[in-house]
């Protein structure tokens, strides 16, 4: 080998050493791989940020928001009510969202199906209270094994289709691909399902703060109006779009009418409900149930989406002593009062009556531009900034039409995946379905970093020849040996290579290796192609080998080691099951 190959390799493999590591944050490694690479020649200067500009790197950015714009819009929620009201059991969840994901991936590309789920996974979360790392993945790996069952699962499937028509001048058909994908996509279901606990549990780093600010018991208004979904219903009936976390401490009919909250008082237009409980939960009740908690008033964004903020009331507020009412709020600030916690206390009376104190939390909602002004004005001090979505407007189910659109134009061929999905971020934007002060938070910066960087470092085995030498190795070693061997080692090869180059280039590579090593032994070349179509679409190894393994890293706050924990048996259990079924479905 050359001392540039050499350089590369080594240059590689000290990365993977930092990631396992772990000392330094994944996107401080990546940046400093590429430093390195770029100082010992490897990396021209002139393409040293050419990963910036790969489509990986927008795809993932851009599913990132629209996931995120997916999850905003309360229509997860909604179907989790609707189609899976009683999965309260981790497992259970675990299994209902890998097998949607891995259906949905064998006729979809596999990073929409997962921006779909994504949002429920966090719903399922919050339901069973664990971290969302449970769940994320073991989906993120169902999303890959669904992709192996047809034609336009996976970009490899695709790709050595085309290898295969330039051969033997026939390609492979859509479900060629689905009896061994099949029987990987089952087995590997199984699996998860039954070994999730492999996986430590892990916690985003970003969302520590959050987490700090523990407020479970805010008082919140709500008003039923007309096209509420709970008019003539019961109260349990609106308790369970809380999932036992929130209570009405009070109903009020009619002015002077206190109703007590007996589960099943049927509620009524006009009625007036306080509700207690934690910010997402009141969130959720008031969205799906489509409950008023500003009544009459308009919201208070003015020409701007309305912003909601939580405050504490400090000790020289003008708020103290007063009320929503008495102070005017609304009038004088154009602010509308949504909710208040008072720590040890529950509160009773109407929101608007609440005399309020110092230490009180209340979230106030108003112009983003002057609600910072306004909070000054009146002497509380805002927490740590989180979304607060109650009384925020919803676009119901615009979100999932934008992601829709953009699968469909993917899947007919329309656009390429890239443009897709960044015109359906952009859409998210243009319909309001994400606020632009929250566009830039939800695009999780230092996965985007990570990627930019590795792209020019990993290309260097390319671009070294490194990889041309060590698949003269493979081929020299693998001349001796039988079908399963064979079958086996091309496998695994593909599986090594594909974090070094995207699978598609993969199997640009391995391919040829592989129909050479099957015309040396005088076998037909089928079942050689699809080990490297499988190989190549199954890196559980690394996060960076596939977006749909990146684009979960960041929001389960996984480490790079976590990913062999889960990934490495599930690698094996992939080339068990499918050396013997290739050589059943493709015989040689």
């Amino acid at each position: 080998m050359t001392t540039d190959q050499l350089m590369s390799l080594a240059v590689i493999v000290l990365m993977m050493a930092a990631f396992i590591w772990g000392r330094f944050r994944y996107d401080l490694v990546a940046c400093g791989a590429l430093i390195v690479a770029v100082a010992a020649g490897i990396v021209p200067q002139a393409e040293a940020f050419s990963g910036f500009g790969d489509d990986i790197v927008i795809i993932v950015g851009s599913a990132l928001l629209v996931s995120a714009g997916v999850a905003r819009s309360g229509i997860m929620e909604y179907a989790i009510q609707r189609f899976a009201p009683d999965v309260s059991s981790v497992r259970a969840q675990l299994a209902l969202l890998v097998i949607v994901v891995t259906l949905l991936s064998a006729f979809v590309k596999n990073i929409g199906a997962l921006a779909i789920m994504i949002p429920i996974a966090f719903q399922f979360a919050r339901r069973s209270n664990v971290s969302p790392s449970v769940f994320l993945m073991p989906m993120a790996f169902g999303s890959l094994l669904g992709g192996l069952m047809t034609l336009v699962g996976t970009s490899p499937n695709i790709v050595v289709s085309r290898v295969r028509q330039e051969m033997t001048g026939e390609a492979f058909s859509m479900f060629d691909f689905t009896p061994v994908g099949a029987a990987l996509a089952a087995a590997g279901i199984v699996f998860l399902v039954l070994f999730y606990w492999l996986l430590p549990v892990r916690t985003r780093a970003s969302a520590s703060i959050h987490e700090a600010i523990d407020i479970d018991n805010y008082v919140t208004e709500a008003r039923i109006v007309a096209d509420s979904a709970v008019v003539g219903k019961s109260l349990a009936d609106l308790l369970k779009l809380g999932g036992s976390r929130a209570v009405v401490t009070s109903i009020l009919r009619s002015r002077a009418l206190h109703i007590t909250p007996f589960p099943d008082v049927v509620l009524r237009e006009g009625d007036i409900l306080l509700i207690e409980g934690a910010p997402d939960v009141l969130d959720r009740m008031v969205a799906q149930a489509k409950l008023s908690v500003t009544g009459s008033r308009a919201s208070a964004g003015g020409q701007h989406a309305a912003a909601a903020v939580e405050a504490i009331i400090g000790e020289n507020s003008s708020l103290i002593g007063g009320s929503a009412q008495r102070l005017a709020l609304y009038d004088r600030f154009n602010v509308n009062l949504l909710a208040v916690s008072r720590k040890g206390e529950r509160i009773q009376e109407r929101l608007g009556a609440v005399t309020l104190r110092m230490g009180d939390v209340v979230v106030l909602q108003g112009n983003p531009q002057t609600l910072p002004e306004i909070l000054r004005e009146l002497g509380c001090l805002p927490l740590a900034e989180r979304p607060i979505l109650l009384g925020s407007v919803r676009r119901g189910i615009v979100p999932l039409a934008i992601l829709t659109a953009a699968m469909a134009a993917t899947a007919f061929g329309l656009l390429p995946v890239p443009l897709a999905f960044f015109s359906a971020a952009v859409a998210m934007v243009l319909f309001r379905v994400i606020p632009m002060r929250e566009v830039y938070g939800a695009i999780d910066g230092p996965i985007l970093v990570m990627l930019a960087a590795l792209i020019p470092v990993s290309d260097s085995l390319r671009r070294t020849g490194a990889t041309d030498v060590i698949s003269a190795w493979l081929a020299e070693f693998a001349a001796g040996l039988p079908p399963a061997g064979a079958l086996t080692l091309i496998m695994v090869v593909a599986m090594a290579v594909t974090p070094f180059l995207n699978n598609a280039a993969t199997v640009l590579v391995v391919a040829p290796i592989a129909a050479g090593f099957a015309s040396s032994l005088g076998y037909q070349p089928e079942a050689f192609l699809m080990a490297v179509a499988i190989g190549a679409g199954c890196d559980f190894l690394t996060p960076i080998g596939h977006q749909c393994n990146t684009l979960v890293m960041g929001p389960g706050g996984y480490k790079f080691s976590d990913y062999p924990r889960l990934g490495l048996p599930l690698s094996l259990l992939v080339i068990m099951v499918a050396v013997p079924m290739l050589l059943l479905v493709w015989p040689m």
